[in-house]
């Protein structure tokens, strides 16, 4: 038994990091209840064992007496005084007693109870190594399926994989290594149980703290996440640094640490824009290459209604209004999006806004106005290049073409002062 127990105490102490003095006293606490469940029941025990050999020892304690009326727990005072001279009675010796005496149901039952406290021992120390890493990024092998959800060995410990916390569309084999972050401990009947998530926000977050070094030393900062997990993420940096760019870094040269990401995530699509305080410039970077129209805005329900133009619209609102969810979560503002209504302007709607243009021009009153449009000239800037003989030939008298030459050089002089 002293090579098996031996065993047992290296094993621990190596593989599992159970310190000896821990192991001895939950084997001895075993064994010593063991037996007293057994032949050596209503007896009072001793058991101790070398930490260097794994050698156990027993001890039964005998009250000393003159007439002896139960043997398992009494020794009559001549006895007692062959193992002690100056015993006296009422006194208690102990007694030493061969292991092999402690029974074979006890050793047995001696092993659960050591087992039952070695699980309870790993569950306890599972905890201890893993509560300083919730939050970080762990790997490990898929060992197996359990109600849909997988086993992942972390080396030290099992941890779970919920279906919910996996990305949609993976698909994880045996023997398979994955990366992770180690969302949360969570305790249950049996010990603390780790749990395994790539489906969370935060996940992406420290892939960027691991992958940018800028964002690790605080150079760029991560202002907001948004994720639909296999489908999109979009992130929002930002820099104090004037000579940084925030999505420059973490793009990388060529895209290669954006891409190292995208493969890390199963090809999932990673938008990376520039963060804004003021929320219009933050919705115009957003919604690129859409371009908002009609923009109001709703501080006290931080709501955003605006418009895009037709073609944009597929793209602002997204797949199933995925765009639009992930830029509302992104910037913290509800919105909504509508298509931009498009007026078809007429022929003599285009004439009539053609002669208002001339309004600016001093001395070219209506009629004058629409004898310029109906030549062509629609604006001051058309008649650049105008001479008096033009002007003649399309109905203009010799006066009226001298006039209006002379008011459209003052009004090119006057606006060239002012530029």
């Amino acid at each position: 038994m002293s090579n098996e127990i031996l065993s047992i105490l290296e094993y621990m102490e190596k593989e599992k990091g159970i310190s000896r003095t821990e192991m001895i006293e939950t084997i001895t606490n075993a064994i010593k209840n063991a037996a007293l469940r057994g032949v050596n029941a209503g007896q009072d025990m001793k058991i101790e064992i070398n930490p260097k050999n794994g050698h156990l020892k027993a001890w039964t304690s005998l009250k000393v007496v003159d007439s002896v009326s139960d043997h398992k727990i009494e020794i009559p005072l001549e006895k007692a005084r062959q193992q002690e001279e100056n015993v006296q009675l009422g006194e208690t010796i102990y007694q030493e007693i061969e292991p092999s005496f402690l029974g074979r149901i006890a050793a047995q039952t001696a092993r659960q109870s050591i087992m039952q406290r070695l699980h309870q021992f790993e569950k306890e120390r599972i905890y201890d190594d893993y509560k300083d890493s919730v939050g970080d990024i762990v790997s490990g092998i898929v060992r197996r399926k359990e109600r849909n959800n997988l086993i992942v060995d972390l080396g030290k410990a099992e941890a779970i994989f919920p279906t919910k916390e996996q990305i949609p569309g993976e698909d994880y084999s045996a023997n398979e290594r994955i990366r992770c972050l180690l969302f949360a401990i969570e305790p249950t009947n049996h010990g603390p149980e780790l749990i395994l998530s790539r489906a969370n926000v935060s996940f992406v977050r420290r892939l960027l703290e691991l992958e940018v070094n800028e964002i690790k030393d605080g150079i760029v900062t991560l202002e907001s996440i948004s994720r639909e997990a296999g489908y999109r993420t979009k992130i929002a940096v930002n820099t104090k640094e004037a000579k940084i760019d925030p999505v420059g870094s973490c793009v990388g040269a060529r895209g290669v640490r954006v891409k190292s990401i995208v493969r890390e995530l199963g090809g999932e699509k990673v938008d990376i824009i520039r963060y804004y305080d003021d929320p219009l410039q933050m919705l115009k970077e957003a919604i690129k290459p859409a371009i908002a129209h009609n923009v109001k805005v709703d501080k006290s329900q931080r709501r955003i209604s605006f418009q895009v133009n037709e073609e944009h619209l597929s793209v602002a609102i997204g797949r199933r209004g995925q765009n639009a969810r992930l830029t509302s979560k992104l910037m913290g503002w509800k919105l909504d999006i509508s298509k931009l209504e498009t007026v078809n302007v007429g022929f003599d709607d285009r004439i009539k806004a053609a002669i208002a243009g001339w309004h600016g021009v001093p001395g070219i009153n209506v009629e004058t106005a629409k004898k310029l449009v109906d030549m062509g000239i629609i604006n001051p800037e058309a008649f650049m290049s105008v001479e008096e003989d033009d002007l003649i030939g399309s109905g203009f008298t010799k006066e009226e073409a001298c006039y209006v030459i002379n008011q459209l050089n003052q009004y090119h002089s006057n606006k060239e002062k002012i530029s």
